[in-house]
């Protein structure tokens, strides 16, 4: 619901896991609202909806004012973050965030009008969103007369309709940058097989980003082939994610051809590939699948990357196999210059759009020409896959002689 009146207090939450996107966007929302007009009252709930169904809260004053820029350097949230799902009313019982008897979206409601909130940011991912959008039909439905303007935080890029979603950028930067201190255990063992997971669960964007991003640094530096320094045994022998059919076999093949030669494999994956063949093994082995309260396969404990050594390691010759996980290092890091230009968009843009009170999710909109906009949240929901016919990503494979592969329809 949307009304004139120029808003007197606002609220930030950021929820879900994090991204090298949440301390800047809460530092940048200050800094912006300072500016424009520092009458206006500004709290953060502390950890996510979880600080919003409980009331508890931080009194953004003078001093936090003035030192809002700090937050540009730092990843994280200062503010912290959770997963609740407003509309899960047995996870909220469960985690004692309401009572028997409550609707946990009445609860936030009512909170935001015993604090004197008229705006609320939330900034997340898609599920973080999707709860902002319930939440905003659930105020405007009952006259509750509060703005929710949320901006899109997720590292795999997969939020439709937005193009980029703040903190990517600095996640396969930080990716790569993580791989290229691994890659050297290449050379701690004779036929090495290392396993790089990256973060993904249906969209394999950053795994390609983030193997774009490495391929760039391979490119700068260099080397010296006659003591073995060879960028063929630093170099990316496959990249895998949940958009593309990968031939097992086939793979396995071209793959120890490329342990034969360098003595090394270095491969690429996303922690959403596979899953359905992981998770149809886990079951006819009658094990139980872990989910969260958003109902997501708990892919920690499914553990593809594990699942893809054991495929491959056998068949290629592996003598050891390492998998190692960038996931937790790139996206705690803080935002790199491409994201803070990307975010300083979105908070100003952000902040118009709480002064004239609209509601929606700041980002470029891919259906009405990537203009920047606040798009509808009725519009917003994630699984949107990358397209593996994109340039960039084509003239990746071809240069690690990885061929495309069959690309796979994916659910959204």
């Amino acid at each position: 619901m949307s009304t004139n009146a120029r808003p007197k207090k606002v609220a930030i939450l950021t929820a879900g896991g994090l991204a090298p996107c949440l301390s800047s966007a809460v530092g940048g929302l200050i800094e912006r609202y300072t500016e424009i007009d520092p009458s206006i009252e500004i709290i953060c709930y502390h950890g996510g909806y979880k600080g919003l169904l409980l009331g508890d809260s931080y009194k953004v004053g003078p001093a936090e004012r003035a030192q809002a820029a700090t937050l540009h350097q730092y990843g994280g949230s200062p503010i912290g973050n959770s997963r609740v799902k407003l509309t899960n009313v047995k996870d909220c019982l469960k985690r004692g965030l309401v009572v028997e008897g409550q609707d946990p979206q009445k609860v936030a409601a009512d909170q935001l009008i015993k604090d004197g909130v008229d705006v609320l940011h939330t900034i997340g991912g898609d599920d973080t969103n999707t709860a902002a959008a319930d939440l905003a039909a659930f105020l405007a439905k009952n006259n509750y007369g509060l703005s929710v303007i949320g901006l899109p935080k997720t590292i795999d890029n997969d939020v439709y309709p937005i193009r980029q979603s703040l903190g990517a950028y600095t996640a396969a930067e930080e990716g790569a940058r993580y791989f290229s201190n691994v890659v050297a255990e290449s050379g701690a063992n004779p036929r090495m097989l290392i396993v790089h997971e990256v973060m993904g669960r249906n969209c394999g964007w950053l795994t390609a980003a983030t193997a774009k991003y490495y391929r760039g640094m391979l490119d700068r530096q260099n080397y010296v082939a006659g003591l073995g320094l060879k960028r063929e045994c630093l170099e990316i022998h496959g990249v895998y994610i949940p958009e593309m059919q990968i031939d097992l076999a086939a793979e396995a093949k071209r793959l120890k051809a490329v342990m034969d030669t360098t003595d090394n494999v270095n491969i690429f994956i996303s922690e959403g590939a596979g899953v359905e063949a992981i998770v149809a093994e886990m079951q006819s082995k009658g094990q139980e699948v872990p989910r969260d309260a958003f109902g997501h396969i708990k892919l920690d404990a499914v553990n593809p990357g594990k699942w893809f050594a054991e495929q491959f390691a056998k068949n290629i010759g592996a003598e050891k196999t390492l998998v190692q996980k960038s996931g937790y290092y790139a996206r705690a890091a803080a935002a790199n210059q491409q994201d803070l230009t990307l975010i300083k968009s979105c908070v100003d843009l952000a902040v118009e759009c709480a002064l004239r009170r609209e509601s929606g999710v700041i980002g470029h909109d891919e259906d009405k020409g990537n203009v920047l906009r606040a798009i509808e949240f009725p519009r917003i929901k994630g699984g949107k896959p990358f397209d593996i016919d994109t340039p960039w990503f084509n003239e990746l494979l071809a240069g690690i002689g990885q061929p495309k592969g069959e690309k796979l329809s994916v659910k959204h």
